[in-house]
Protein backbone atom coordinates (compact mmCIF):
# COMPACT_ATOMS: atom_id res chain seq x y z
CA UNK A 1 0.00 0.00 0.00
CA UNK A 2 1.38 3.41 -0.86
CA UNK A 3 2.55 5.44 2.02
CA UNK A 4 2.83 2.72 4.84
CA UNK A 5 4.28 0.01 3.22
CA UNK A 6 3.85 -3.82 3.80
CA UNK A 7 4.52 -3.75 7.46
CA UNK A 8 2.58 -1.50 9.44
CA UNK A 9 2.63 -1.02 13.43
CA UNK A 10 -0.77 -0.56 14.96
CA UNK A 11 -1.05 1.09 18.34
CA UNK A 12 -3.57 1.17 21.66
CA UNK A 13 -3.27 2.05 24.97
CA UNK A 14 -5.87 1.98 27.44
CA UNK A 15 -6.57 5.25 29.28
CA UNK A 16 -6.96 8.62 27.92
CA UNK A 17 -6.42 7.43 24.42
CA UNK A 18 -9.52 5.11 24.48
CA UNK A 19 -13.02 6.22 25.32
CA UNK A 20 -15.06 3.63 25.43
CA UNK A 21 -12.49 0.90 25.25
CA UNK A 22 -13.09 1.88 21.23
CA UNK A 23 -9.23 1.29 20.42
CA UNK A 24 -8.13 -1.49 22.56
CA UNK A 25 -11.11 -3.60 21.48
CA UNK A 26 -10.05 -3.04 18.12
CA UNK A 27 -6.04 -4.01 19.35
CA UNK A 28 -7.66 -7.15 20.84
CA UNK A 29 -10.24 -8.34 17.84
CA UNK A 30 -6.80 -7.77 15.91
CA UNK A 31 -5.00 -9.90 18.27
CA UNK A 32 -7.67 -12.88 18.51
CA UNK A 33 -8.53 -13.10 15.05
CA UNK A 34 -4.78 -13.58 14.03
CA UNK A 35 -1.84 -15.99 15.27
CA UNK A 36 0.68 -13.46 17.20
CA UNK A 37 3.98 -13.66 18.97
CA UNK A 38 5.06 -11.05 21.51
CA UNK A 39 8.24 -10.29 20.33
CA UNK A 40 9.66 -7.20 22.39
CA UNK A 41 8.25 -5.36 25.60
CA UNK A 42 9.31 -2.85 27.96
CA UNK A 43 10.39 -2.76 31.57
CA UNK A 44 7.50 -1.83 33.74
CA UNK A 45 9.60 -0.49 36.62
CA UNK A 46 10.96 2.24 34.23
CA UNK A 47 7.78 3.82 33.08
CA UNK A 48 4.62 2.85 35.15
CA UNK A 49 3.64 4.38 38.38
CA UNK A 50 1.91 1.10 40.04
CA UNK A 51 -0.30 3.24 42.25
CA UNK A 52 -1.51 4.86 39.56
CA UNK A 53 -1.49 1.27 37.87
CA UNK A 54 -1.43 -1.39 39.90
CA UNK A 55 -0.64 -4.81 39.22
CA UNK A 56 -3.24 -6.94 39.31
CA UNK A 57 -3.28 -10.74 40.93
CA UNK A 58 -5.23 -13.99 39.22
CA UNK A 59 -5.21 -17.49 38.42
CA UNK A 60 -3.35 -18.98 35.58
CA UNK A 61 -4.34 -22.12 33.82
CA UNK A 62 -2.80 -24.39 36.23
CA UNK A 63 -4.71 -22.23 38.82
CA UNK A 64 -1.50 -21.08 39.84
CA UNK A 65 -1.56 -17.16 41.77
CA UNK A 66 -0.02 -15.11 39.91
CA UNK A 67 1.16 -11.41 39.40
CA UNK A 68 0.33 -9.57 36.27
CA UNK A 69 2.09 -6.15 35.54
CA UNK A 70 1.51 -3.14 33.75
CA UNK A 71 3.09 -3.36 30.15
CA UNK A 72 3.57 -2.30 26.44
CA UNK A 73 4.14 -4.70 24.27
CA UNK A 74 4.63 -5.57 20.45
CA UNK A 75 3.23 -8.60 19.11
CA UNK A 76 4.18 -9.39 15.32
CA UNK A 77 2.17 -12.28 13.25
CA UNK A 78 3.25 -15.74 13.84
CA UNK A 79 3.29 -16.63 10.14
CA UNK A 80 4.41 -14.77 6.92
CA UNK A 81 1.42 -13.53 5.19
CA UNK A 82 0.85 -11.95 1.49
CA UNK A 83 0.11 -8.29 1.68
CA UNK A 84 0.21 -6.04 4.76
CA UNK A 85 1.31 -7.58 7.45
CA UNK A 86 -0.16 -6.06 10.68
CA UNK A 87 2.09 -5.54 13.88
CA UNK A 88 0.23 -4.52 16.98
CA UNK A 89 1.68 -2.82 20.17
CA UNK A 90 -0.19 -2.56 23.24
CA UNK A 91 -0.64 -1.80 26.91
CA UNK A 92 -1.04 0.70 28.71
CA UNK A 93 -0.02 4.29 28.93
CA UNK A 94 2.93 5.15 30.68
CA UNK A 95 3.50 7.30 33.29
CA UNK A 96 6.79 8.64 33.52
CA UNK A 97 9.76 8.72 30.93
CA UNK A 98 7.58 9.24 28.06
CA UNK A 99 10.24 9.90 25.34
CA UNK A 100 12.28 7.15 26.92
CA UNK A 101 9.13 4.90 26.25
CA UNK A 102 9.13 6.07 22.53
CA UNK A 103 12.44 5.36 21.67
CA UNK A 104 12.65 2.17 22.76
CA UNK A 105 9.30 1.04 20.48
CA UNK A 106 10.62 3.00 17.53
CA UNK A 107 14.56 1.85 17.58
CA UNK A 108 12.60 -1.85 17.58
CA UNK A 109 10.59 -1.30 14.98
CA UNK A 110 13.44 0.45 12.63
CA UNK A 111 15.54 -3.00 13.69
CA UNK A 112 12.52 -5.20 12.58
CA UNK A 113 11.97 -2.91 8.99
CA UNK A 114 8.66 -1.75 10.12
CA UNK A 115 7.74 0.92 6.86
CA UNK A 116 4.06 2.47 8.60
CA UNK A 117 2.74 3.51 12.23
CA UNK A 118 -0.92 4.15 12.89
CA UNK A 119 -2.00 5.27 15.81
CA UNK A 120 -5.44 3.91 16.92
CA UNK A 121 -7.65 6.23 19.55
CA UNK A 122 -10.96 6.93 20.48
CA UNK A 123 -12.38 10.12 22.37
CA UNK A 124 -15.69 11.23 23.74
CA UNK A 125 -17.81 14.04 21.74
CA UNK A 126 -20.83 15.46 20.98
CA UNK A 127 -22.11 13.52 18.43
CA UNK A 128 -25.53 10.86 18.16
CA UNK A 129 -24.96 7.00 18.64
CA UNK A 130 -27.67 6.86 15.98
CA UNK A 131 -25.36 7.86 13.11
CA UNK A 132 -22.18 6.02 11.36
CA UNK A 133 -19.17 6.50 13.91
CA UNK A 134 -16.87 9.72 12.77
CA UNK A 135 -13.20 8.55 12.40
CA UNK A 136 -10.72 11.18 12.18
CA UNK A 137 -8.38 10.39 10.02
CA UNK A 138 -5.02 12.57 9.71
CA UNK A 139 -0.80 12.83 9.46
CA UNK A 140 1.78 15.24 9.36
CA UNK A 141 3.60 13.48 7.06
CA UNK A 142 2.42 15.59 3.79
CA UNK A 143 3.63 12.60 1.24
CA UNK A 144 1.19 10.60 3.52
CA UNK A 145 -1.40 13.07 3.16
CA UNK A 146 -1.23 13.01 -0.42
CA UNK A 147 -1.18 9.53 -0.90
CA UNK A 148 -4.12 8.34 2.12
CA UNK A 149 -6.49 11.38 1.29
CA UNK A 150 -5.46 12.50 4.85
CA UNK A 151 -5.92 15.42 7.19
CA UNK A 152 -3.75 17.68 8.76
CA UNK A 153 -4.93 18.62 12.38
CA UNK A 154 -3.98 22.45 13.70
CA UNK A 155 -4.13 21.22 17.43
CA UNK A 156 -1.44 22.90 19.81
CA UNK A 157 -2.45 21.72 23.44
CA UNK A 158 -1.65 18.62 25.81
CA UNK A 159 -1.53 15.44 24.27
CA UNK A 160 -1.08 11.89 25.13
CA UNK A 161 1.34 8.49 24.59
CA UNK A 162 -0.25 8.08 20.41
CA UNK A 163 0.95 11.31 19.53
CA UNK A 164 4.59 11.31 21.30
CA UNK A 165 4.80 7.79 19.50
CA UNK A 166 3.83 9.09 16.14
CA UNK A 167 6.25 11.83 16.45
CA UNK A 168 8.55 9.60 17.14
CA UNK A 169 8.21 7.23 14.45
CA UNK A 170 7.74 10.29 11.92
CA UNK A 171 11.03 11.68 13.17
CA UNK A 172 12.72 8.53 12.54
CA UNK A 173 11.78 7.82 9.33
CA UNK A 174 8.76 6.13 10.06
CA UNK A 175 5.58 7.57 8.18
CA UNK A 176 2.68 7.84 10.68
CA UNK A 177 -1.10 8.28 10.88
CA UNK A 178 -3.70 8.11 13.77
CA UNK A 179 -7.01 7.45 13.25
CA UNK A 180 -9.63 8.68 16.17
CA UNK A 181 -12.77 7.15 16.81
CA UNK A 182 -15.36 9.89 18.09
CA UNK A 183 -17.52 7.96 20.49
CA UNK A 184 -20.86 9.91 22.13
CA UNK A 185 -20.00 11.04 25.53
CA UNK A 186 -23.67 10.23 26.80
CA UNK A 187 -22.87 6.86 26.60
CA UNK A 188 -20.73 6.21 29.15
CA UNK A 189 -22.39 3.50 30.88
CA UNK A 190 -22.60 1.68 28.36
CA UNK A 191 -19.05 0.61 27.71
CA UNK A 192 -17.78 -1.00 25.64
CA UNK A 193 -18.56 0.91 22.43
CA UNK A 194 -18.33 -1.98 19.31
CA UNK A 195 -19.95 0.75 17.17
CA UNK A 196 -17.01 2.61 17.44
CA UNK A 197 -14.44 -0.61 16.94
CA UNK A 198 -15.97 -1.52 14.29
CA UNK A 199 -15.63 1.54 12.44
CA UNK A 200 -12.54 2.32 13.49
CA UNK A 201 -11.09 -1.27 11.74
CA UNK A 202 -13.30 -0.30 8.91
CA UNK A 203 -10.89 2.77 8.73
CA UNK A 204 -7.84 0.80 9.40
CA UNK A 205 -8.74 -2.04 6.41
CA UNK A 206 -9.17 0.97 4.11
CA UNK A 207 -5.81 2.32 5.11
CA UNK A 208 -3.70 -0.89 4.89
CA UNK A 209 -5.45 -2.85 2.63
CA UNK A 210 -5.00 -5.71 5.06
CA UNK A 211 -7.58 -8.01 5.26
CA UNK A 212 -9.40 -7.41 8.79
CA UNK A 213 -11.86 -10.00 10.46
CA UNK A 214 -14.65 -8.24 12.23
CA UNK A 215 -15.91 -11.27 14.12
CA UNK A 216 -19.59 -10.34 16.22
CA UNK A 217 -18.48 -6.39 16.47
CA UNK A 218 -21.98 -6.01 13.56
CA UNK A 219 -24.11 -7.71 15.82
CA UNK A 220 -22.75 -6.18 19.11
CA UNK A 221 -23.09 -2.96 17.91
CA UNK A 222 -26.56 -3.57 16.57
CA UNK A 223 -26.66 -4.46 19.85
CA UNK A 224 -25.06 -1.82 21.67
CA UNK A 225 -27.33 1.06 19.96
CA UNK A 226 -30.05 -0.85 21.28
CA UNK A 227 -29.50 -0.47 24.46
CA UNK A 228 -29.30 3.27 24.18
CA UNK A 229 -32.49 3.67 22.70
CA UNK A 230 -34.00 1.76 25.28
CA UNK A 231 -32.23 3.99 27.76
CA UNK A 232 -33.43 7.02 25.82
CA UNK A 233 -36.91 5.88 25.76
CA UNK A 234 -38.45 6.97 29.02
CA UNK A 235 -35.71 10.23 29.13
CA UNK A 236 -37.90 13.38 26.94
CA UNK A 237 -34.71 15.33 27.75
CA UNK A 238 -32.26 13.18 26.53
CA UNK A 239 -33.94 12.02 23.39
CA UNK A 240 -34.48 15.55 22.44
CA UNK A 241 -30.79 16.47 22.99
CA UNK A 242 -30.21 13.03 20.92
CA UNK A 243 -32.68 15.07 17.93
CA UNK A 244 -30.61 17.93 18.13
CA UNK A 245 -27.16 15.96 17.78
CA UNK A 246 -29.06 14.38 15.04
CA UNK A 247 -29.99 17.22 13.18
CA UNK A 248 -26.35 18.57 13.86
CA UNK A 249 -24.69 15.57 12.11
CA UNK A 250 -27.03 15.49 8.89
CA UNK A 251 -26.31 18.71 8.95
CA UNK A 252 -22.53 17.96 8.43
CA UNK A 253 -23.34 15.30 6.01
CA UNK A 254 -24.98 17.35 3.98
CA UNK A 255 -23.34 18.42 0.57
CA UNK A 256 -22.89 21.58 1.86
CA UNK A 257 -21.32 21.08 4.71
CA UNK A 258 -17.42 21.81 4.85
CA UNK A 259 -14.80 18.73 4.66
CA UNK A 260 -13.14 20.06 7.92
CA UNK A 261 -16.57 19.17 10.26
CA UNK A 262 -14.78 16.25 11.49
CA UNK A 263 -11.45 17.60 12.39
CA UNK A 264 -13.10 20.29 13.91
CA UNK A 265 -14.57 17.88 16.34
CA UNK A 266 -11.50 16.41 17.04
CA UNK A 267 -9.34 19.37 17.94
CA UNK A 268 -12.13 21.03 20.25
CA UNK A 269 -11.72 17.93 22.13
CA UNK A 270 -8.41 18.10 22.32
CA UNK A 271 -9.05 22.01 23.48
CA UNK A 272 -11.25 20.34 26.07
CA UNK A 273 -8.02 18.27 27.26
CA UNK A 274 -10.61 15.06 26.90
CA UNK A 275 -13.33 16.59 29.16
CA UNK A 276 -16.56 14.86 29.14
CA UNK A 277 -18.59 13.21 31.46
CA UNK A 278 -16.58 10.07 31.95
CA UNK A 279 -13.43 11.96 31.49
CA UNK A 280 -11.26 9.01 29.52
CA UNK A 281 -7.90 9.23 30.84
CA UNK A 282 -8.44 10.59 33.75
CA UNK A 283 -11.14 8.08 35.69
CA UNK A 284 -9.53 5.58 33.27
CA UNK A 285 -12.46 3.41 32.16
CA UNK A 286 -10.36 -0.14 31.29
CA UNK A 287 -9.32 -0.28 35.33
Amino acid sequence: MDGLGRRVLVAAFDGWNDAGEAASSALSQLRESGDYEPVFSVDPELYFDYQYTRPQIAADAEGRRVLRWPEATVLRPARATRGTQLWLLTGVEPARAWQAFAGEFVDFALREDITGFIALGSMMSDVPHTRPISVFAGSENEQLRTALHLERSTYEGPVGILSVLSHAADAAGIPSAGLWASVPHYVAGHTPSPKATLALLDRLEDLTGARIERGDLATEAVAWEASIDAAAADDEEMTEYIRQLERTRDTWDSPEASGDAIAQEFERYLRRGGDGPSKPGRDEPRR
